[in-house]
């Protein structure tokens, strides 16, 4: 279900910055120049080492590249990939649709008072978790929707 990743000079250049600065393994550097920003997948388990203590990683990365640095876990699963990436404490479920033209759908569903938290400042979460879930598995859309409340008369 995964693609082979195709990386450009530069984006290798920047992996292997980010492996000499972290001491880990970047599986991959997505370039987001609409939010000024690069996103590194790592593998599982590597997000903590990635990071460094109080961030200093990536404080490090940030002021050699001047851009802002986001990291991503790797997951096998669409649907927990994306649920870590949303933030799995305000994520409560991850639906995957095919629909009729044979697309595939991811469903998130939130609790509506934490909807803007997952969704992200200028929605820069939600385009991270579209552009990854493309590119990774084939899902051509990601809708974040929380659940109509029920009012009872």
């Amino acid at each position: 279900m995964t693609q082979t990743i195709k990386l450009t000079t530069d984006q290798i250049k920047l992996i292997s910055l980010f492996q000499n600065v972290t001491r880990v393994t970047a599986r991959d550097c997505v370039e987001d120049t609409k939010l000024n920003r690069i996103i590194f997948v790592v593998n599982t388990g590597k997000m903590g080492l990635a990071i460094g203590k109080h961030g200093s990683n990536i404080k490090n990365l940030q002021n050699i590249i001047k851009r802002n640095i986001e990291i991503v876990e790797y997951v096998d699963d669409p649907a927990t990939f994306l649920k870590n990436m949303l933030n799995p404490k305000h994520v409560s479920e991850v639906k995957l649709n095919n629909r009729p033209d044979g697309s595939l759908q991811a469903i998130v569903i939130v609790d509506a008072k934490k909807k803007g938290v997952v969704v992200g400042r200028e929605g820069r979460n939600a385009e991270k978790a579209r552009l990854l879930a493309k590119k990774y598995f084939e899902i051509s859309s990601v809708l974040i929707q929380s659940p109509q409340p029920v009012i009872e008369w």
